[in-house]
């Protein structure tokens, strides 16, 4: 039995780690957080973490070990009472589906602000890298190497010259539609987080609000999301803007007409880039002799391509996209039909619809921390 409180292994700038330690501060939830290079991490936490080193990682008190942003929120959640999981059915869904975007359907942003602006980020990404480096001498010359694998990751979540106009020009009105919606309310559903809001404050904490380049887009052209960023990582509610201040959602089940509207900006790459992930994932599983269930279930399964407003894009096809997705098509399954029609003229108006089809035709799920084919 450790003595220490839960220990979350991460590192200030990972963008997964954000969204655990966030919601370990709002569930008022004590931890420690420890980098990845901690001797502990090495000899011991990676093996319980099925053999990879992945951010966020967490260890209890008794010394189990979780991996995955979305297995460690699930885990505390039913420990917490489901405390960040809205009781009504529309606004359910809505925190589901906003958990799908936000931690895989911003990555394109989050990915060019923070590896194409050198002259900005640079000093600071490699102060941070040297975070995951073994101490000694060499630290800031691994972290440079280290930056510059991410720097070529980039690129294949669909980061280019070709791109970069598009994704700047998108992300302007992705950012402003953020600023609308949180004018109106502290959080996505009201004056308490739900795990929509963790799912989106992955990437817009992570990258998005803390590097030199897109905290300055931030600070002059979202500065509601900017507070928003601040609240998600404050134990109060931090509402004081607000002349509403109850800790609550919002009352009878309502969805707010300027998430709808934020919905219809996210839209315009996650759609088709889920429909041709879809088709691309499906196609591999097809191609498979062999797929048997419990079989390792990688990340990245090829690459997809499609078009955002004209501009081709060529990005890696994964399906911990779809891990998430069907807890959102899951909920709107189970919504009475009233509530599911009122539910699917929104999805309609805002051009995801679609995605409540987009399934693979094998699920994906966790085994040992382990990402498996079911």
């Amino acid at each position: 039995m450790r003595s220490s409180p839960l220990t979350l292994y991460g590192v200030p700038h990972s963008l997964y780690t954000g969204r655990a330690r966030s919601y370990l501060i709002k569930a008022g939830i004590p931890y420690r957080e420890a980098p990845p290079s901690d001797p502990l991490f090495q000899s011991e936490i990676i093996a319980k973490a099925g053999g990879k080193l992945g951010l966020p990682t967490i260890e209890l008190a008794d010394g189990k070990v979780i991996r995955d942003g979305a297995s460690i929120i699930d885990h505390l959640e039913a420990q917490n009472g489901h405390a960040f999981s809205p009781a009504t059915s529309k606004q359910r869904f809505f925190s589901r589906l906003f958990d799908a975007i936000g931690a895989e359907g911003l990555l394109r942003p989050a990915m060019h602000y923070r590896w194409n602006f050198e002259a900005e980020n640079l000093d600071y990404l490699i102060f941070h890298f040297e975070m995951l480096m073994p101490p000694g001498p060499q630290g800031a010359a691994m972290a440079r190497k280290a930056a510059d694998r991410m720097r070529a990751a980039a690129r294949a979540f669909g980061v280019n010259e070709d791109t970069a106009p598009m994704v700047e020009a998108l992300y302007a009105e992705q950012l402003a539609a953020m600023d609308a919606h949180f004018a109106t309310t502290p959080y996505l559903l009201g004056g308490r987080p739900s795990i929509g809001d963790f799912g989106l404050y992955a990437p817009m904490f992570g990258h998005l609000g803390r590097d030199p380049k897109p905290l300055e887009l931030m600070l002059a052209r979202g500065l509601r999301v900017f507070r928003w960023v601040e609240r998600m990582g404050r134990s109060a509610s931090d509402i004081l803007e607000f002349e509403d201040r109850s800790e609550s959602y919002l009352a009878d089940d309502a969805i707010p007409a300027t998430m709808i509207d934020l919905l219809k900006v996210l839209a315009i790459d996650f759609t088709p880039e889920t429909l041709a992930a879809a088709d691309t994932i499906n196609a591999w599983i097809e191609a498979q002799d062999d797929l048997p269930a419990g079989a390792a279930c990688e990340r990245m399964v090829g690459f997809c391509e499609f078009e955002v407003r004209g501009t081709k894009v060529r990005s890696i096809a994964q399906p911990y996209r779809f891990y998430l997705l069907k807890r959102a098509q899951d909920e709107l399954a189970a919504m009475g039909d009233e509530d599911r029609a009122e539910v699917t003229t929104m999805l309609e108006a805002a051009d995801m619809l679609r995605v409540m089809d987009a399934r693979l035709t094998r699920e994906m799920g966790f085994k040992d921390n382990r990402e498996i084919w079911l």
